[in-house]
């Protein structure tokens, strides 16, 4: 019977072909013409905007001070001018100070580029710690990259303003939890009260995709009967999504309709490069397979982080533009934590690999610098020259350049951001913390000044309101 059809249809074709012949004419019929190629759908790339403003600031001098400008150089006795939201200039003590600028006396002080955390959840898993904050992981599929953590943040989370005002911290990037292999989107924030998540947004910061290598993953989903449940399951499950990100890809790039799909959008955006890797790893051998996986579908890792084995591997690393996002001496929590060493920072530095010391938590947050102390001394310890200026790179200018912000902020380079740290001694002290911190220009801490203390609206009316009653 398909046989019959077939052949009537046939034969009806080849009499319509045979009637247009005779006759000569053209078809006038719309339906006789070819239909159109189907147009490839433009998908907005930005339907969350950032909304940041900078907050008003005024033009400011500080003098008398050791400067550390974040890319390694220091100044002793130093000015720095910034107005506009803009780094102005850095130089010595006979540097001229316009006469409208606000001048403060830093004598015996320090001033940095503001911190910056690569590795932060704040806002996904605010304070308080509660089940109905808990908005981190999507840990129901494997890879999830069609999710985005600037959808989960909470801005009146209380860890926003201690990390300010304790750790110096002006930028941040929050990222998804480690229980999916592709956990989705990061966000980069700057660090002020807002009343949304766009009104913290970085403007113009890329976004990035957090992956995760080892135990969580086959944890999480081995737990529940169901792929990965193996380190071998989890390459598995992540080449088979490159692959199919892949195909949807070369349809996009060859003009061909595609219906929208969230998750191979973002997955499409980092194999064209537009969306960078932060990657969760731990061991040596797995960032090694990582790197060859990058190579086989042609994505870049930006840094892998946590990275406890990074002193492995630090000429791999150096070779591929790879950075690790480190602990100055977190170990030994689960089995792939446990091969560390307390100098993994000060190697990973000393053979000119990208080092950046990170948090992964929202106390930790508030004491960077002295996590970095601590990798300082290490190194030190086994006779490895680092200078106070050369560390604070792995605070400023290193994690600003694996977030793909480097050229905006992470420096005190005339023309970028005033992001701004005023250190009330060497910020490498435990005893020290910062006095004054500004953001774009604008003082948005001061500890001088009860009024300069934010307090999220959440903590309004609670007992240790801001921790400053």
């Amino acid at each position: 019977m398909i046989r019959g059809m077939k052949g009537g249809l046939l034969a009806a074709a080849s009499l319509a072909l045979v009637g247009c012949a005779a006759t000569g004419s053209e078809a006038k019929s719309a339906g006789d013409k070819p239909a159109a190629a189907e147009k490839p759908v433009k998908f907005d790339k930005d339907p969350y905007p950032s909304t940041y403003r900078p907050y008003g600031g005024r033009p400011t001098a500080v003098r008398g001070v050791t400067i550390f400008d974040g890319e390694g150089g220091r100044i002793d006795n130093g000015v720095v001018l910034f107005a506009n939201g803009k780094v102005e200039t850095l130089g010595g003590a006979d540097t001229a100070i316009p006469a409208d600028y606000d001048v403060i006396d830093g004598t015996g002080k320090f001033v940095t580029p503001g911190v910056i955390d690569i590795h932060s959840h704040l806002g996904d898993y605010p304070s308080p710690s509660v089940e109905a904050h808990s908005d981190g992981n999507e840990a129901t599929s494997p890879t999830t990259p069609e999710v985005w953590s600037e959808h989960s943040v909470w801005p009146q989370d209380p860890g926003f303003s201690r990390a300010l005002t304790n750790g110096g911290i002006t930028t941040l990037e929050i990222l998804p939890g480690s229980a999916n292999l592709m956990g989705g989107r990061s966000v980069t924030l700057k660090n002020v009260p807002s009343r949304t998540m766009q009104g913290m947004k970085f403007p113009g910061a890329p976004y990035s995709l957090k992956m995760a290598c080892g135990e969580n993953p086959k944890r999480v989903y081995g737990g529940k009967g169901r792929a990965p449940s193996t380190r071998m399951g989890n390459l598995a499950v992540n080449r088979a999504t490159w692959q199919k990100a892949a195909a949807y890809k070369k349809k996009m790039d060859d003009g061909k309709a595609v219906d929208r799909d969230l998750a191979m959008e973002t997955l499409a955006g980092v194999l064209s490069g537009e969306i960078l890797v932060q990657n969760h790893c731990y061991r040596a051998d797995e960032m090694a397979i990582v790197i060859d996986m990058s190579h086989e579908f042609g994505y870049k890792v930006a840094a892998f982080h946590h990275a406890v084995e990074a002193y492995k591997i630090p000429d791999l690393l150096k070779k591929e533009g790879i950075c690790a996002a480190m602990w100055a001496d977190w170990w030994g929590f689960k089995m792939e934590a446990y091969d560390a060493v307390p100098e993994n920072i000060a190697l990973m530095y000393k053979e000119g690999a990208c080092t950046i010391v990170h948090s992964d938590d929202a106390n930790q947050i508030q004491r960077l610098n002295q996590e970095a102390a601590k990798a300082i001394a290490s190194g030190r310890r086994m006779g490895i020259e680092i200078s106070d200026e050369q560390a604070w790179t792995w605070l400023a200018i290193n994690p600003a350049k694996a977030l793909g912000i480097g050229d905006k902020t992470g420096s005190l380079k005339p023309g970028k951001m005033a992001d701004v740290v005023l250190w009330n001694g060497n910020p490498f002290s435990v005893y020290t913390r910062p006095e004054k911190v500004w953001i774009d220009g604008a003082l948005m801490f001061d500890a001088m000044d009860p009024k300069r203390r934010p307090v999220s609206d959440f903590e309004l009316g609670q007992p240790g309101e801001g921790d400053v009653k």
